[in-house]
């Protein structure tokens, strides 16, 4: 499957989308197949670290940014020495505790800049990443879902819950995500890699909260389903919180109806994870897809993806 625009012997450009731990592991398979390498990171993170800092200061929720930073740095004794920086989470009494290393030092760098963009290619600069990292959109968002069966009482009764944090951790049954604001700007860096790229990659991650809000930014979705790259989705390894009890073609059929326009040419699933889906195949089909099954989850028992193996697996769709 090579890209017209792809000559044989060179390395492809590649544009990675998404958030959280499932960008970082599509991030650490792909660096090692290219360094043309651009991850475009969701911003609607109000949990955690970013949370509080988004609330104090305002800007983009610095966490997921951090993560795919991380997974870009090299893989060399400095560069693992920057990545667990990044990562690194203070210990204290006061304010300061619970924050990421990475996040304070993006913000740090953002005041000093007073442009995100600007601002994350100085971090990956310093960290030497093997790519490079740009938000999804230029504003920090908000995820709004509709929701079933949130009150016992009411259970046929769709709720909107607000909030990236309070999505994923829903108890309902999550049937759309909407963003705040409904017509986000788009990074124009982002829109440009993924008009230049030979390869779109979405997902693995969260898919309401990490997954499909790249969709749900015009300019960004316009880009994806215009551009002439070759797009590959990638499965989960198993259901999330959010998408608990969903089968892996209901995560397909949510693509779909969250993005009408969008067609797939491969489809990545691990092959445990989707075994006895008698319907994957059939949806693949209908957005014009290869479903591709592998063995590509981690064997501890964890819903992680194995980064050599996804590796593996990446090199065979682009490069077989």
């Amino acid at each position: 499957m090579t890209h017209p625009g792809h000559q044989l012997g060179d390395l492809p450009s590649v544009v990675a989308l998404g958030g959280g731990h499932g960008l970082s592991a599509s991030l650490a398979a792909l660096r090692r197949l290219t360094d043309r390498l651009t991850a475009v990171v969701t911003v609607a993170d109000d949990g955690g670290s970013s949370g509080r800092l988004r609330a104090e200061l305002g800007g983009l929720p610095p966490g997921d940014l951090r993560m795919a930073l991380a997974a870009l740095c090299p893989d060399t004794r400095d560069g693992r020495n920057w990545a667990r920086v990044l990562q690194n989470r203070l210990h204290s009494g006061g304010q300061l505790d619970g924050h990421a290393v990475g996040n304070l030092l993006i913000e740090g760098v953002w005041q000093q800049t007073g442009d995100p963009v600007a601002g994350l290619d100085l971090v990956a600069r310093l960290v030497r990443a093997a790519g490079r990292v740009l938000p999804m959109s230029t504003v920090p968002l908000h995820i709004e879902a509709d929701v079933l069966g949130i009150d016992d009482e009411l259970p046929d009764e769709i709720r909107v819950v607000h909030g990236q944090h309070s999505v994923a951790i829903t108890s309902g049954l999550v049937q759309a995500v909407h963003l705040v604001p409904g017509d986000p700007p788009a990074c124009q860096q982002a829109v440009e890699a993924i008009n230049n790229a030979d390869y779109v990659v979405l997902g693995p991650g969260s898919w309401f909260t990490s997954v499909l809000p790249h969709l749900l930014v015009p300019d960004l979705a316009r880009a994806i389903i215009e551009s002439p790259a070759k797009r590959i989705l990638t499965l989960n390894v198993a259901s999330s919180y959010e998408t608990a009890g969903f089968a892996p073609s209901r995560h397909i059929e949510l693509l779909a109806e969250h993005a009408p326009g969008l067609r797939l040419d491969a489809v990545l699933a691990d092959k445990a994870f989707v075994c006895g889906d008698r319907h994957l195949a059939g949806y693949c089909t209908d957005l014009g897809a290869t479903l591709v099954q592998s063995d590509v989850a981690m064997h501890d028992g964890t819903a992680r993806h194995h980064r050599l193996r996804l590796a593996a697996a990446y090199q065979e769709i682009m490069m077989g």
